[in-house]
């Protein structure tokens, strides 16, 4: 999941962060295994133990959830699940008999298929 943070808002502290997502977004610690910050970019990256946690979270907020700065300022906080895109995968040095169907069925389980193309090498 990430939480992306008003970019115009006061830098916060690892700790108040740490401190926001069990007090505020009521997540459980034992359900949390890594928590990455992304200071530039004004971005929190939390990975859940349990997807269904995550998905309880998603449907309670909505998406969006406040941090509030202690100088009293709000920050609007969007909360989406983290590399959810479209992803273009390029695969090198794969056997030309290897079947599409074996390479689709081994990457199905990171997402749908979209679409396969061998680009043909000299």
């Amino acid at each position: 999941m990430v939480c992306s943070f008003d970019p115009k808002s006061p830098r916060i502290s690892a700790l108040d962060i740490h401190e926001w997502i069990f007090e505020q977004l009521h997540v459980p610690e034992n359900v949390v295994t890594m928590v990455q910050i992304d200071w530039t970019r004004r971005q929190v990256y939390i990975k859940f133990a349990n997807f269904q946690c995550l998905q309880d979270l998603l449907h309670s907020t909505a998406g969006q959830s406040e941090y509030k700065h202690d100088n009293g300022e709000i920050s609007q906080v969007k909360i989406e699940m983290a590399g959810m895109s479209t992803r273009r995968l390029r695969l090198a040095n794969l056997l030309p008999e290897t079947p599409d169907e074996a390479v689709s069925f081994a990457f199905s389980k990171y997402g749908e298929i979209k679409e396969m193309q061998r680009e043909v090498g000299l």
